[in-house]
């Protein structure tokens, strides 16, 4: 059997961390049985869909890595890929469906069922549609066409009996036929419904293995009955765990933002990808930068293998110990029999462990590449940069070493070494400047500065210790104000790396300056 598994997003809103698991689960699946990786749209609720919502799909897909064998922009034998294009294929399994009696036009208005329903709920059994509305030929629909009742198609739901199915995340799942609803498959205006449409699509795309997330599973019975009745054969099933809330069994969801800010790892990096996001003009949208939302880490600088990565590891593991995996480890090694069915709850300070491994072996090249955008986005550098700017960023990206935790940071470390003069934080100041011996030692150290040979690290450390000596002070009394004085903060990569990057004439014009803030 060809492996064959699908991403089925629906164009309504952007990509969800949860949506992405469930997409890498695919795409591992396929991937490692050779097998085929298919990206189709779910499109069928027009009423919901926003065109200009699905290219942040696909572009946080590419980002990721997640490529897909047929669907947009790459086409295929199964084409077209958007359920708004397939609405024939549709209707005729409708119609199969009726001819078959395994669905029926019904004319009740929305007020009879829910006097049906009430009346279920008052006597304490479940609500069964009792079909008095039902037409199961043409002469009954004329009359209640007559009436002026709007007639809508609904699956003829078996009342006895169980479905039974091996899952291949649950094992043996069993379903009541009594409690499933006599589902409406087509609308009174002929448009039809996403079940019914989910389930001729993934046979019409020979799909071989629906791999999806645990909230599906409920559907699961009236898909099945679809596919059984129109002659398919089904697909294997695997439906996934939930990527809960942090500390939660709840579903993840981006609308509830201000309740998981109160989690303190979450708080740490939404405020941190603020700080960025504020430098490059970015963040504006709550929909968007929301630590939910695939975006946000985009936005930020995170490393998209860092993200599959982290998010292979929600419900899924490959023993008790292994958690970092390259590309090809993670397609070797991923099984669905080593998936948990318990939820797995989204852990933004592990998330930031596994991106700092990463990021942490890049070289300074690859840092290079990847933090250079945010320079120029935030008019740190010229766009392409000159090579006074390329040298300046790559030595302070060697000097910050594993400070640097996502791409955006360099913006906190750079600015201060490609601006004329550097903004100063005010409680720097305070704190290191507005001391009785700051200007004392800061005069001193300029003074010795000017014969530093070479103006390099080593050299220059050399010079503040014997600075320090001379004014029998310690060498911290010496460090912090000349810090704030050059940078204009408190914090950074090594005092030396800074003064060596920043160069003789713009050390001593800064330290020059900041003789006016002492005292």
């Amino acid at each position: 059997m060809t492996v064959r598994t699908r991403f089925a997003p629906s164009p309504t809103g952007y990509l969800h961390i949860g949506g992405v698991r469930t997409a890498l689960f695919n795409w591992l699946f396929a991937r490692q049985h050779g097998g085929q990786f298919i990206l189709r749209i779910d499109d069928t609720d027009s009423e919901r869909n926003i065109e200009s919502a699905l290219e942040p799909i696909l572009d946080g897909l590419r980002w990721l890595g997640i490529d897909w064998d047929e669907g947009p922009d790459v086409g295929g034998p199964y084409a077209p890929y958007y359920q708004s294009q397939r609405s024939a294929g549709y209707a005729a399994a409708v119609e199969q469906l009726l001819a078959s009696g395994h669905a029926y036009r019904d004319f009740a208005r929305p007020d009879e069922l829910d006097e049906e329903r009430k009346a279920a709920q008052a006597a304490g059994k479940p609500f069964l549609y009792s079909r008095r509305f039902a037409a199961f030929d043409e002469a009954t629909a004329q009359r209640f066409a007559a009436e002026g009742r709007a007639g809508v198609v609904r699956l003829k739901m078996p009342r006895e009996g169980s479905l039974v199915l091996e899952d291949a995340v649950r094992g043996r799942v069993e379903f009541a036929w009594e409690r499933e609803q006599d589902h409406v498959i087509q609308r009174a205006d002929g448009s039809c419904l996403y079940h019914l449409a989910n389930v001729v699509d993934d046979h019409d795309l020979a799909i071989s293995h629906v791999i999806r997330a645990e909230e599906h599973l409920s559907n699961t019975p009236r898909q099945a009955f679809i596919a059984l009745s129109l002659g398919y054969d089904l697909p294997a099933y695997a439906h996934l765990p939930l990527v809960a809330e942090p500390g939660s069994k709840t579903k993840l969801s981006k609308r509830k933002l201000a309740q998981y800010l109160k989690n303190q790892d979450f708080r740490r990096v939404m405020e941190h990808g603020q700080q960025i996001a504020a430098r490059i003009g970015g963040g504006g949208e709550a929909d968007t930068f929301n630590p939910v939302i695939v975006d946000f880490y985009r936005e930020v600088g995170y490393l998209p293998w860092a993200i599959d990565n982290y998010l292979a590891l929600l419900g899924w593991s490959y023993d008790d110990k292994t958690e970092f995996f390259s590309r090809g480890e993670l397609i070797e090694r991923f099984s669905l029999e080593r998936i948990n069915s318990a939820p797995a709850s989204f852990d933004p300070k592990k998330l930031w462990a596994v991106q700092d491994h990463y990021m942490t072996a890049l070289s300074v090249d690859e840092k290079f590449g990847l933090m250079l955008p945010y320079l120029v986005k935030a008019g740190l550098v010229a766009d392409p940069p000159t090579a006074e700017q390329a040298e300046i960023v790559r030595r302070v990206i060697e000097a910050s070493g594993d400070r640097l935790k996502v791409a955006g940071d360099i913006l906190a470390y750079a600015d201060f070494f490609l601006v004329d003069e550097p903004v100063m934080d005010p409680d720097a100041v305070a704190k290191r400047l507005a001391t009785p011996t700051a200007r004392q030692h800061l005069e001193a150290f300029a003074a010795r500065l000017a014969a530093v040979e070479p103006f390099e690290p080593a050299a220059l450390e050399e010079a503040l210790k014997a600075t320090a000596e001379a004014a029998g002070a310690k060498v911290g009394d010496l460090v912090h104000p000349i810090r704030v004085a050059v940078t204009g903060r408190s914090v950074g990569p090594g005092l030396y790396d800074c003064l060596a990057i920043l160069g003789r004439d713009r050390v001593l014009s800064r330290m020059s300056a900041a003789l006016g803030l002492c005292g």
